[in-house]
């Protein structure tokens, strides 16, 4: 009965704390309390990493674009603001360059997009594993090759003398007496469609039959559920990248033509090399400029596509 008495004398009258974790034998210390973060540091870390881009697309991107507009709208030889340049820009020879350009661009695009949404189908559609992965690394190296190396990669087979055509020659066949040239707007067509199908092929690869097969979809399901409403404007949407490409192309045409055919972007590398007439300085600004507007439609345009294919797929 007294040791019952004197403890609850010492409940009642004392107060004894239960050990905690940073307490005792054995525990482990309290973690330190974390300092707040201010929230302008907060927000650059945030962005930090948008930082390189941001510097690429003003280093590559807007100071250049910049540098365009102004002198496609000054005058060389006082500085003024003038719309004479841009007036020269679009009249012309300089018109008939935007005019073979897109004529080009068009060709390129279109039939290159046909062969190579077929060929993406059909390596999709096919049950070799190993004919998809070929096809897809194949094109991915076709993709890049271009330039003075793929000019020369043509003269020597498809050529005048070429290789290619000395075989056809010896079966009756000789283009060269049925019109084709190599050297002509035909001919740069021809050998654009070296590096547009396989790009094609890698931006159209139709991943939605697969996700439609998943769900047990038919054929004729699949071309009206999926082709239809999303398919469709992701092709449209590819086409007008293989535009922007074949638009913007230079070195292949050059090396190609030596400048014969009259493309915009040879004639602002004519510029570029010095090439110019006296009063005319920048002009090759203001068929930039041109370029730049054209690209800025076609991109557009595509933005749009994408948006509709997008609302689809949600």
């Amino acid at each position: 009965m007294a040791v019952r008495h004197e403890l609850t004398h010492v409940t009642e009258t004392e107060t004894v704390a239960a050990p905690g974790p940073g307490t005792g034998p054995g525990a482990r210390p309290f973690p330190a309390p974390r300092r707040a973060v201010p929230g302008p540091l907060r927000a650059a870390a945030r962005y930090a990493g948008v930082v390189p881009f941001g510097a690429y697309v003003a280093l590559g991107l807007l100071i250049p674009m910049i540098a365009v507009i102004v002198g496609a709208s000054q005058d060389p030889g006082t500085g003024a603001c003038t719309t004479t340049t841009v007036n020269t820009a679009v009249h012309g020879v300089y018109l008939n360059g935007f005019r073979q350009s897109i004529i080009l661009s068009l060709l390129a695009s279109v039939i290159p997009g046909i062969f190579g949404f077929l060929i993406a189908y059909a390596i999709f559609t096919s049950r070799a594993s190993l004919l998809r992965q070929v096809v897809i690394t194949v094109s991915g190296v076709f993709a890049n090759f271009g330039g003075v190396p793929l000019a020369f990669l043509f003269v020597s087979s498809l050529g005048s003398s070429g290789l290619i055509t000395g075989w056809l020659g010896n079966i009756g066949l000789r283009i060269y007496d049925h019109g084709f040239s190599l050297y002509t707007l035909s001919g740069v067509v021809v050998v654009y469609m070296y590096f547009q199908i396989p790009l094609m092929v890698l931006v159209i690869l139709p991943a939605w039959r697969e996700a439609a097969e998943n769900l047990g979809a038919r054929g004729w399901q699949y071309w009206r559920h999926v082709a239809g409403p999303v398919l469709f404007p992701s092709f449209l949407g590819c086409v007008l990248l293989l535009f922007g490409s074949a638009l913007s192309a230079y070195a292949t045409a050059e090396a190609l033509t030596s400048g014969t055919i009259p493309l915009t972007s040879i004639q602002i590398g004519s510029f570029l090399n010095g090439n110019v007439l006296a009063g005319q300085e920048n002009v090759g600004k203001a068929l930039s400029l041109g370029m730049v507007v054209i690209i800025t439609v076609v991109m557009g345009l595509y933005v749009l596509l994408q948006r509709r294919a997008a609302k689809w797929l949600r």
